[in-house]
């Protein structure tokens, strides 16, 4: 599993097309334009890492709720009365197996509940967590209109430059996978 699978972790596609943003933010933006940019950036992150943390804490959380319910469930199976045979029309009497010993809550289930539960809050919490620092960061490049309409274009430029960069490589025949954008 690679570390890109968790929002908190992930990094940028590749060092071609960091080199190649690294030059389009030098020379199409102005310091305010890259310091809207990194601060859009650092808002995306720490919604991210924030989002990863509450997620892994509510799942951790609703691992202990569902523990704590699952022993109170077999509690209450345990002390209440069961039958011990069925006898049928017939006469016939069929005793019945002790179920407890098979619904007693064990350690492996207690482990998996807490690492799936934990995890699924983690993944949740950081794909929210990008999905409102997005959101945010929209918002503040989008405060400023020339300051938008720059970034847009120096965008529109960079995404021309990639596009005929992995045209040539396409061209070329390079298989290896410069990891570009394919």
């Amino acid at each position: 599993m690679s570390s890109d699978s968790f929002a908190m972790f992930r990094k940028n596609m590749g060092p071609e097309l960091g080199k190649l943003a690294e030059e389009h933010l030098k020379h199409d933006l102005q310091q305010s334009d890259r310091d809207a940019l990194q601060g859009a950036a650092k808002t995306v992150t720490t919604h991210a890492s924030v989002g990863s943390l509450i997620g892994l804490g509510l799942g951790v959380y609703l691992a202990f709720r569902l523990r704590t319910a699952r022993k109170a469930v077999f509690n209450t199976f345990k002390t209440s009365e069961q039958p011990t045979a069925l006898r049928f029309a017939s006469g016939r009497e069929q005793p019945l197996p002790d179920l407890k010993t098979v619904l007693r809550p064990s350690t492996l289930g207690d482990v998996a509940t807490y690492f799936f539960l934990g995890a699924g809050g983690l993944f949740f919490g950081g794909e929210m967590g990008v999905l409102t620092g997005t959101f945010r960061a929209k918002s503040q490049i989008g405060a400023d209109r020339e300051s938008r309409e720059r970034i847009r274009t120096a965008f529109r430029r960079f995404q021309a430059d990639a596009l005929r960069t992995q045209a040539d490589l396409v061209e070329k025949g390079d298989t290896k996978g410069s990891g570009l954008l394919l």
